[in-house]
């Protein structure tokens, strides 16, 4: 389990081959026995592969090419419809439509599609997670038709990988670490920290491709620029209230 852990990387590739059910269902189990808060297991996941489905699951993020090649996409819902349900069918008040409970379910949610990702990885199967799940929860909840309750918070793609990408760097261990209390960080320790990364030849070709001083640019002024995020964070958000959970206190 470790060595699967210490290799992992994304793969956006796939071999046109199918899952067996056997193989996915034991997948599927082991990503249930995840945590959850209170064993509530407030999520769903919705299985398409359909190629009708991942044609349209295709656009809704961003025309990505291995929604299309993989076999198998899983979207993971934090859903407390299921549970709100259960409560009242046997004379008990839900009070789950406000900001903690689709936090808890949105963690209980990420934590079960990870334990799937391990899981997939370890019978040599790859994974990518879609970010554009949650840019555009609200196409996707129209496409699978989810009640109040239910919200998209993350898909992966899950197939035969077709390629063997080197794995990306990570920050060294010190720098995610802290002992005992959080150590604010110098600019003399961020400059140590990244500088394995700043000094990548991908990186720095990057910058330069891009006419840019620093790699910190490139995420700030192309990968996730303020505008971006402030547009997908109100759209998201308005998607969250829509679907049942009230932020105003």
């Amino acid at each position: 389990m470790i060595d699967e852990l210490l290799l992992h990387r994304s793969i956006r590739k796939y071999k046109d081959i199918p899952i067996h059910d056997d193989k996915l269902q034991n997948i599927l189990k082991a990503g249930i026995r995840a945590s959850t808060t209170g064993n509530m297991q407030v999520y769903s996941i919705i299985i398409s592969k359909d190629p009708n489905v991942r044609e349209k699951l295709w656009e809704i993020h961003f025309k990505q090419d291995m929604v299309l090649q993989a076999p198998v996409i899983l979207t993971f819902c934090a859903d407390f419809n299921r549970f709100n349900k259960w409560c009242k069918f046997n004379n008990a008040l839900p009070g789950y439509d406000n900001f903690l409970s689709f936090f808890t379910a949105a963690l209980d949610a990420l934590l079960v599609a990870q334990n799937i990702c391990i899981a997939a990885e370890y019978y040599g199967l790859g994974i990518c997670y879609l970010g554009t799940a949650t840019y555009n929860a609200d196409k996707l909840i129209d496409l699978f038709e989810l009640p109040t309750g239910v919200v998209p918070v993350a898909s992966i793609v899950l197939g035969y990988p077709d390629e063997e990408p080197h794995q990306p760097d990570r920050l060294p261990l010190e720098a995610v670490i802290h002992h005992e209390k959080y150590v604010d960080y110098t600019k003399e320790t961020i400059n140590q920290l990244y500088n394995l990364k700043e000094n990548l030849e991908e990186n720095i070709n990057f910058i330069k491709e891009n006419n840019l001083e620093t790699l910190a640019q490139v995420f700030t002024d192309i990968r996730y620029t303020q505008i971006d995020n402030e547009f997908f964070s109100k759209k998201f958000l308005s998607v969250i209230e829509k679907q049942g959970y009230l932020f105003n206190f």
